[in-house]
């Protein structure tokens, strides 16, 4: 399936670049970002006066440890357009989180960093494999949430052509790739696997269709859906990263040579990786908490932005820059069940090695008295479902229970119900936990 690497003059010089070339970039736009931050950010003056740092201590990229940290916490206090370091009136496009938990976080775009950004997602494309001239269809959704037009602007400035269908109308998704050929598909891995399963239902095979590359974001997902996604449709499946207090897609992106986990653009964001409880940087290699520095952004610097995925930096391979780990959880979503940590790509890897079982699952969290119990839901294949006993299902709970508690440490309930029984997502990423603890008081 791979589309083979690319020669070096279809690269940006900065994509092979010595390791030396790259740092000294880095530590020149990291000087100019923390002197922007500070200089026009209320904000920022306060945290790194509070913390008695001033943006001329930075004579080294190792000196970034000495600066405070930002949080999600930080934009939510600042809402709406506290942490602008423009005018408002220089800002040419707001996006925002939806604001579930809270406060919607705000962020804003200038003219150079909306070119930037659709730089950078155009670079993404292009290490998946894209090409001026390809048809990708979008099924991310448009709108506040960055991912639709984050992947449109990439892929029309890779000179792409773009099908901007956002999520829902699985039905028609299916009838625009068999009639437009679209040969990139850009979308949540949860949503494709829905894609995936329309296929089925129309009678049709999502692996005969004209689709070649996967361009996946938004979400965890672990190396099972890789092999479940690229097995059933036929595709490259690629890792795209990003997050909108950062960018938003882009940020770091996978290279269809080696697939072996997405390049962080080194040159626009600075990366560290840093202990969830004690905040200090780790070393390469190491798990923690992905923490990033914008080096170019001009409306929204973002410094030492603590982004709660945690994964590792691992060595360059296909570019100069170094790659990041898949995301095993996040400290803050990460679920403690009587003590024992757990996150839900724990419970996805067990759920893909069961050949019986579709890749959607739904964690339920209760409290019974004071103790905590988490009910594991998972759903039978269409070409399984209605075909098992009970006592074949009841035999498949209790296995698929016997792994969980073997390799993550917990007990479970376990309900396997048949194909279709779990709610699917319509428009963005799968809701994979439902916790209905009481919230603290």
């Amino acid at each position: 399936m791979s589309q083979g690497k690319p020669s070096p003059g279809e690269l940006e010089p900065i994509e092979l670049a010595s390791k030396d070339e790259l740092q000294a970039l880095q530590l020149q736009r990291l000087k100019r970002s923390l002197k922007h931050a500070y200089e026009n950010v209320a904000h920022y003056r306060a945290s790194f006066d509070a913390a008695g740092v001033h943006p001329d201590e930075l004579k080294s990229l190792a000196d970034l440890a000495k600066f405070p940290f930002t949080t999600k916490k930080d934009l939510r206090d600042n809402y709406p357009f506290g942490l602008f370091a423009v005018p408002r009136e220089k800002v040419v496009r707001i996006h925002a989180s939806s604001g579930t938990t809270g406060k919607s976080t705000v962020v804003g775009y200038t003219q150079n960093d909306i070119d930037t950004w659709a730089g950078l997602v155009a670079r993404s494309i292009r290490a998946a494999g894209g090409r001026a001239g390809d048809i990708v269809h979008i099924s991310y959704g448009y709108g506040l949430f960055t991912g639709g037009l984050g992947a449109h602007y990439g892929a029309e400035r890779l000179g792409c052509t773009v099908i901007p269908m956002s999520g829902g109308q699985t039905e028609k998704q299916v009838q625009l790739i068999q009639d437009f050929k679209p040969s990139i598909i850009m979308v949540t891995p949860s949503y494709m696997l829905n894609i995936i399963e329309e296929f089925q239902r129309q009678g049709l095979d999502a692996a005969d269709s004209s689709l070649k590359i996967g361009i996946f974001g938004a979400e965890p997902w672990t190396e099972a859906m890789r092999g479940e996604i690229e097995a059933r449709a036929g595709v490259d499946a690629m890792d795209i990263y990003g997050l909108s207090e950062v960018m938003g897609p882009g940020v770091a992106s996978e290279c269809i040579e080696s697939k072996d986990g997405p390049v962080i653009w080194e040159d626009h964001f600075y990366p560290e990786i840093v202990d969830p409880e004690t905040g200090e940087v780790m070393a390469d290699g190491e798990q923690g908490e992905l923490v990033f520095t914008s080096l170019t952004k001009e409306a929204l610097p973002i410094i030492r932005y603590r982004t709660r995925d945690l994964t590792r930096l691992l060595p360059p391979t296909s570019r100069a820059m170094r790659r990041m780990g898949k995301i095993t959880g996040r400290s803050d979503d990460m679920l403690i069940i009587r003590g024992v940590n757990v996150f839900p790509t724990q419970i996805e890897e067990l759920i893909l090695k069961q050949p019986k079982l579709a890749p959607q699952y739904q964690l339920i969290v209760t409290r019974e008295g004071h103790l905590d119990k988490l009910d594991v839901l998972a759903e039978l294949r269409p070409e399984i479902s209605g075909r098992l006993s009970e006592v074949e299902t009841d035999a498949l709970c209790r296995e698929l229970q016997h792994q969980i508690k073997t390799y993550v440490g917990v007990s479970t309930r376990v309900r396997v119900m048949a194909s279709e029984s779990i709610e699917r997502t319509l428009t963005g990423k799968a809701r994979r936990v439902i916790d209905k603890r009481p919230k603290a008081q």
